[in-house]
């Protein structure tokens, strides 16, 4: 597990997941949100594809994204292992609602200095309704690319709840 992709739907905790891998395998992490959120307004980084681009071709990263369009072929061509958190609504809307509350009435500065406002809480991209709507989609993608024979030859982790995911993680050796 030297380049890995930390995959599931809004909320399943991919990044919270793909730190601790990085912790404990001493491989860097890198938060996809992060690199494609360039700054406010929820501006997107016109340079997405050239910043994973140099990610993507070093021989160890984390990247917590089945990744965005314009850089999905190329991170899953260059990965080695998908770790996909494939956890059902039940466990993944309370999750999401937790998150979104917390950043909202904190404040929180996101990516790119943007913020959860509680306005944005009756858009369609808002995190809550952006999870709702796009689990059975995201879901179904993950499916098609993990029987892709294309990616045959990645190693594949579906992991199906927290406790299994926890008991996977604490099985693996330190340091990398």
């Amino acid at each position: 597990m030297e380049r890995i992709l930390v995959v599931g739907s809004t909320g399943a905790g991919k990044s919270t997941l793909a730190r601790a891998l990085g912790r404990r395998l001493d491989v860097p992490y890198h938060e996809m949100d992060a690199l494609y959120f360039a700054g406010p307004d929820w501006a997107v980084n016109e340079r997405l594809a050239e910043d994973v681009g140099e990610i993507a071709a070093r021989p160890r990263w984390i990247i917590d994204s089945l990744g965005y369009p314009d850089v999905r072929d190329l991170l899953w061509d260059r990965a080695d292992t998908v770790v996909w958190l494939d956890y059902g609504r039940h466990v993944i809307m309370p999750r999401v609602l937790r998150r979104s509350l917390r950043r909202t009435v904190t404040r929180e500065s996101l990516f790119g200095g943007n913020r959860e406002r509680w306005r944005d809480w009756l858009t369609r991209d808002h995190p809550a309704w952006w999870a709702w709507s796009r689990y059975p989609v995201r879901r179904r993608e993950i499916g098609e690319r993990v029987d892709d024979p294309r990616f045959a030859p990645l190693t594949v982790h579906r992991l199906r709840t927290p406790r299994t995911t926890a008991a996977w993680l604490a099985g693996l050796p330190s340091g990398g």
